[in-house]
This record gives C-alpha cells, sequence and structure tokens, in this order.
C-alpha cells in the first residue's frame, strides 16, 4: 500500500488523512503539538506532533513515504508565520524526504485581479499581500522539485464559513459599490482533489484550481442566506474591514482539475449550504 504523510492535520488535514485511510493508504498525519495529535490519538492512523517549521523535528520521523501533503495551517499568522509555516516547512520536508511526492496545498488569493475576470492556472500572479507572495515562493520552490500545488479557493464546509459566520453575527455589510465575486471550495472536495491528484500517475510540477464550479457576487450571497433565514439583509455601505484573502475580484476556473475527472460533490453555494454548512450551524431563526 503507498505510504503518504499529511503533514498538517488540521479541518482540511484530517478530512484528507481520513479520505486517504478510507481508500487503503497507509496514513500518517502530523499537528504542531503533541496536545493536538494527543486530541487526534482515536484516528485509525498515528498522528504526530511534529512542527514542520522546525528541521530537526522533522528530521526526528525521517521513514520513507510515497507522497506528502503539506497543508500546515498558519493559524492566520503574519508573514513571518508564513514563511516559517509554509517555506521552511516545504525545505524541511523536501530535504528529508527527497524520494517523495509533495503536494503543496496554496491559495487563489496569489491571484490579484480586481476586474471580475476569469483566471486559469496560466494567468498572471502578482499578489499585493507579503502572505501570499510567500506562498507562490513555496510554489516554486515544491514545483521546482517535481511537486505540485492546488491552489484552494475560500474554504468552508462543517461549522466553518465566514459569510456565515459574518452574516449571523451581523458584521456583514452588502457594498453596492464595490460588489465582489466570491470563490469558495467545500472541505471534503478539498480532500478528494488531493486524492485524486496523489492517485495518478507521476505529473509533476503541475498547478490546480481547486474550486467549485460557480464564483458568485458577495452580495447574491448575503441575500441568500437573508431569504433562506428568514432575517434582515445586512446594511448596504462601504466596508473598511481588511479581507484575509485580498482585495481582489476575480472568478476562478476549475477546468484543469475537472479535466482529470474531478466531480465536486458540492458544486454551488447553496448546495454546499443546503447539504452540509447550515445542518452544522447552530440556528435560531
Amino acid at each position: 500500500m503507498p505510504r503518504i504523510l499529511i503533514a498538517g492535520c488540521g479541518y482540511i488535514g484530517q478530512a484528507a488523512a481520513d479520505l486517504f485511510h478510507a481508500a487503503g493508504w497507509v496514513v500518517e498525519g502530523w499537528t504542531r503539538s503533541a496536545e493536538s495529535a494527543a486530541s487526534l490519538s482515536a484516528k485509525p492512523y498515528p498522528v504526530r506532533g511534529v512542527d514542520v517549521s522546525q528541521l530537526d523535528r522533522v528530521a526526528e520521523r525521517a521513514g520513507m513515504f510515497d507522497a506528502m501533503v503539506h497543508c500546515a495551517s498558519s493559524s492566520g499568522g503574519d508573514a513571518e508565520m508564513y514563511r516559517r509555516v509554509y517555506l521552511d516547512g516545504a525545505r524541511n520536508l523536501l530535504e528529508t524526504f527527497p524520494g517523495s511526492k509533495l503536494l503543496f496545498t496554496s491559495s487563489t488569493s496569489v491571484y490579484a485581479q480586481r476586474d471580475g475576470s476569469w483566471v486559469t492556472e496560466e494567468s498572471e500572479t502578482k499578489p499585493m499581500r507579503e502572505a501570499s507572495r510567500i506562498l507562490l515562493e513555496t510554489e516554486r520552490l515544491v514545483l521546482a522539485s517535481g511537486g505540485m500545488v492546488a491552489r484552494l479557493a475560500g474554504i468552508y464546509g462543517p461549522e466553518r464559513s465566514a459569510l456565515l459566520s459574518k452574516f449571523l453575527a451581523g458584521t456583514a455589510m452588502i457594498d453596492s459599490e464595490n460588489d465582489r465575486f466570491v470563490n469558495q471550495v467545500h472541505r471534503d472536495d478539498i480532500a478528494s482533489s488531493l486524492l485524486l491528484l496523489l492517485s495518478r500517475e507521476a505529473e509533476g510540477a503541475q498547478i490546480y484550481n481547486v474550486v467549485d464550479d460557480q464564483p458568485i457576487l458577495q452580495s447574491e450571497c448575503y441575500r441568500w442566506l437573508a431569504q433562506r433565514l428568514n432575517r434582515p439583509l445586512p446594511p448596504i455601505g462601504r466596508s473598511m474591514q481588511e479581507r484575509k484573502r485580498g482585495d481582489s475580484n476575480k472568478r476562478v476556473s476549475n477546468a484543469k482539475l475537472r479535466g482529470l475527472g474531478w466531480t465536486p460533490q458540492y458544486p454551488t453555494f447553496v448546495e454546499a449550504m443546503e447539504k452540509s454548512v447550515l445542518p452544522s450551524f447552530a440556528l435560531s431563526c
């Protein structure tokens, strides 16, 4: 059976590890701390506390893996944390396991387009934010080693949705003058894409956008939520909040990944909300 390391057994990593295990892979998961690893002790595969940003800790676990997924989280940290977790982490994994295929989960935030245009893996990447520039630097390192890059759109799923959380908290706002397209992907669809990419025969140094089928305007998301939950629309005005994924406006294409046979279980915002996200939130209407 092929052996895989999930370096970052968090929200995405756990779902991926579970799926690889179910598919017959021999899985090992890593989390940043021993405490986090202990909380996952019931998993049917070992989860160890290993900080990928520390070479000595990574080297302690030296062994053999056919493939690795670097999906460790920066936990919302600053640019220095991004550099440590993503760039140093990738470098440490490549140095310690030179014969393993590495798949790095990057972000569609590397596309800085602001005109609502469609972007593909061939589109220009000139992000304004330092964090996204570090992601690009990490991508180049991974691709140079023959690895693959999965650029993830905004992640949502059970108990996680930035748009829904803002809507329920009353902090959402409809900025009619600066409306923008939202690109999202469900946690479980990310996991299935990673399994597909690493199950294929050697096809390194490739980038794939991982995103659902239907970019949707942020205002449309809030209007749908208001109607579905029978709540007032958010106020209309100029939002002053800094956007986590940058001040961009684009529609991200998943055509390349779909061309490999990937089919999202949750192809649209509405389907994901109805079937997965809303049922997982405690709602009092």
